[in-house]
């Protein structure tokens, strides 16, 4: 059973924090690889300087603007692929980066795709990471992950107690950085290492 779509019918805010503990789960042809959640961040459209929605819809973007539970890939970097899951009602394009999280299925899998991952707790520790261990890339985008049928699916997994829910600001953004908007379980060595923004300075010029 997947988690119930009204989960994500919801504020991104309340969202977020519920996705941890709840697992990731593709199945490919090469076999399937799960992930249980255990680091996300939350991106609020056009309230969120720092969302990929923030000045309108877009044809990279237009998923986000459907109905919750689907998922939203998008390329960064011109070399990793990063995967959110699309909340609130359809038409307001908030969504849930999913940042981290321990493989729970398919190590041996998730292995071939990440042969520089030196320990099991590097496997999906990143955002890039993660959708890389699941296989997940350009066409995965669109995929309804509360629809059984789908190969790509959101299960409802572990509860977090809320004592063990921490945030902190949001990672690699030059916008809205400093927003408590990052959700992580304490203590899970999955969780990947929280580096704060640092804007360039500018050359001295003569």
């Amino acid at each position: 059973m997947t988690v119930d779509r009204a989960v994500l019918d919801r504020p991104v805010l309340r969202v977020a924090p519920a996705l941890l503990g709840c697992v990731l789960e593709h199945s490919t042809p090469e076999g399937r690889v799960a992930v249980r959640l255990t680091e996300v961040e939350a991106y609020d459209g056009p309230n969120d300087p720092g969302s990929h929605a923030y000045r309108g819809q877009t044809p990279r973007n237009e998923v986000m603007f459907g109905p919750p539970g689907f998922v939203y890939v998008y390329f960064t970097y011109g070399m990793h692929w990063c995967m959110n899951l699309v909340c609130g009602p359809p038409g307001t394009p908030s969504a849930v980066l999913v940042r981290a999280g321990e493989v729970v299925e398919g190590e041996a899998l998730a292995r071939t795709r990440r042969t520089s991952a030196k320990a099991a707790r590097d496997l999906a520790r990143g955002p890039a990471r993660l959708a890389q261990a699941l296989g997940v890339a350009k066409e995965q985008n669109g995929l309804d992950a509360c629809d059984v049928a789908s190969p790509l699916l959101l299960l409802p997994g572990r509860r977090v107690p809320k004592a063990r829910i921490r945030t902190s600001g949001r990672v690699g953004l030059a916008a809205a950085a400093d927003r408590p908007w990052r959700f992580y379980v304490d203590g899970e060595p999955s969780v990947s290492p929280y580096r704060p923004h640092v804007p360039k300075r500018r050359s001295a010029t003569a």
